[in-house]
């Protein structure tokens, strides 16, 4: 069984099933810490960095990754797979106009795969509930000042959801190459937190 003591009852509900499946022998919680290991080592924030840049590059791939973010992931050896349910990956585009930012208002609801773990004030009730109220100063305070004029949208990923936000790419980055562009994309700006 984990050793991971959440105390939330999500967590204690599943250390229930965990033990009852133990028990009868359906689950051999070994087997499970090392599958659990396995998916979480291949999760990174270098995957979701990859998204990106093939995007900025390949304005296919980009719209097809707007379109259904599930089935384009596959291009470029990635996928929402291995989690305990299916997630539905919906990617969301930085424009001039509009600035989208996420968060999960109930818990902490993000595309592990694709970004890593996530941070810690992503799942504080603090970051949670203002982002949603006051997005304009949530970001001022990751130090990203928006003109007015722009729109902030804000997305609630849930159980089935997630997003991932798609940045602007930055000027004069023509000349870069697909990997060279990898390196100027950050976690933050993933979330939305931050201007890549």
């Amino acid at each position: 069984m984990s050793d991971d003591h959440d105390d939330s009852p999500i967590a204690a509900r599943v250390r229930e099933l965990e033990a009852i499946l133990e028990e009868k022998g359906l689950l051999d919680a070994q087997e499970l810490d090392r599958a659990l290991e396995a998916w979480t080592h291949r999760a990174s924030p270098a995957n979701g960095f990859r998204v990106v840049a093939r995007a900025w590059v390949d304005d296919g791939f980009r719209a097809r990754l707007l379109q259904d973010a599930n089935a384009a992931l596959p291009e470029i050896g990635l996928s929402m797979g291995g989690g305990l349910q299916p997630q539905q990956l919906h990617v969301v585009e930085n424009t001039e106009r509009v600035h989208n930012v996420i968060v999960c208002t109930l818990c902490s609801c993000y595309p592990i795969a694709l970004l890593g773990p996530s941070p810690t004030w992503y799942k504080s009730p603090a970051y949670r509930s203002k982002v949603v109220s006051h997005p304009r100063e949530v970001l001022a305070q990751f130090g990203l000042t928006l003109p007015e004029t722009t729109e902030i949208q804000v997305w609630d990923a849930n159980a089935e959801s997630r997003y991932l936000v798609l940045p602007r790419r930055p000027e004069n980055t023509e000349h870069l190459t697909e990997d060279e562009l990898t390196k100027m994309v950050t976690r933050n700006g993933l979330i939305g937190t931050a201007a890549v």
